[in-house]
Order: structure tokens, then C-alpha cells, then sequence
């Protein structure tokens, strides 16, 4: 079992993906208004399409260079830039240089379920229960992770998305999401 302590709340490591999420300000910290982290990504990193339903997301990239894509747009933001994806929007980002990426993220409202996906992906992962491209081998586990952070998947994939929403709700009843919570804090 993973051990963490309050301080490592604060930093949490994708050992599989080699990405690393630091919480700057939780939604609990913001009243609820932001969730607010720095996230860093190894080169090759990235994030299929998606969108989400309930907030908004901006990126301002600290160091390195971060493709992010908005809707149909690719940008490809430097130190000082920044791209906000509106709620319903469709969107992706990826490292696709040769150093890492650093970039603030900022959700609105803030999204205590989206901070326990990462909490619990990334627990996961250092675990070893998770696939070479850092989906859980357990697919309770994979689908309370899309529910926790309101991810919505594209065309085709909408289909599975209702598969996964059916398996979140048997992992409830099962209880998956509180041992996953409490082993994963």
C-alpha cells in the first residue's frame, strides 16, 4: 500500500507517464472557486481528446513548449502563453519537444473530484495497476476516474463513455470509490 503523507498531497508523480501534478490551491482551499496546479510533463506526454461539462480550464505554460489543442485550433504555447478551453470544449495537450513541459492549470469552478482522479490515477500508477499508456487495469477503477474528473470522450468513444458510466455506478455500489479514496488520499 502507498503511504502518503500530507506534504506528498501537495506533489504526486505519474512514475508510468513521468508526469508530476503539484496542487497549488485545492478546491476546498478557493471556497470552491478554482482548483489550481502545476503540472509537468516529460517529453511525449499527453492527454487524448476530451471535454468536460462543468468547468472551464486555462493553461499558461511556466517552461518548456506545450501543444494544446482547442476545438480545431493547435496552439503551441511558450513560457508566458496561455489557452483556455471553455466549458463543452473539445480538447488535448501534449509535450512534443525534447525537455519538459511546466504549465499552471487552472479549473473553474473548482473540481475536488477531478483532484481525486489524479490523486487516485497517479496512486495507481506507482502502484503498478496501470497499462503502459496509464489506463487502470481495473476497469471500475477506469471508470470512476472518468466520472470523478467529468471526462466526456468524442464521437465513437461516446460509447464506451456509457459503458464507463454504467461501470462508475457498480464500483459505487461495490464501494471502489471510498477504498480507492482512502488508499489514495
Amino acid at each position: 500500500m502507498t503511504k502518503i503523507d500530507a506534504s506528498a498531497r501537495r506533489r504526486i508523480v505519474n512514475p508510468v507517464q513521468g508526469d508530476a501534478v503539484t496542487f497549488l490551491e485545492t478546491s476546498e482551499e478557493s471556497g470552491g472557486e478554482r482548483s489550481l496546479g502545476e503540472l509537468e510533463v516529460a517529453p511525449g506526454g499527453k492527454v487524448t481528446p476530451h471535454y468536460h461539462l462543468s468547468y472551464t480550464e486555462r493553461f499558461e505554460v511556466i517552461e518548456g513548449r506545450l501543444s494544446v489543442m482547442v476545438g480545431d485550433e493547435r496552439l503551441i504555447l511558450g513560457p508566458g502563453e496561455e489557452a483556455t478551453v471553455p466549458i463543452g470544449t473539445l480538447h488535448a495537450w501534449s509535450n512534443e519537444g525534447d525537455e519538459r513541459a511546466v504549465a499552471r492549470v487552472e479549473l473553474r469552478p473548482g473540481q475536488p473530484g477531478f483532484e481525486t482522479s489524479l490523486r487516485v490515477a497517479y496512486g495507481l500508477a506507482a502502484d503498478g495497476r496501470v497499462r503502459k499508456n496509464g489506463m487502470p487495469r481495473n476497469p471500475l477503477h477506469a471508470a470512476l476516474l472518468l466520472e470523478w474528473g467529468d471526462g466526456r470522450l468524442p464521437g465513437a468513444y461516446a460509447i464506451l463513455e456509457r459503458g464507463l458510466r454504467l461501470l462508475a455506478r457498480v464500483a459505487r455500489a461495490a464501494g471502489v470509490d471510498r477504498r480507492l479514496e482512502r488508499r489514495y488520499p
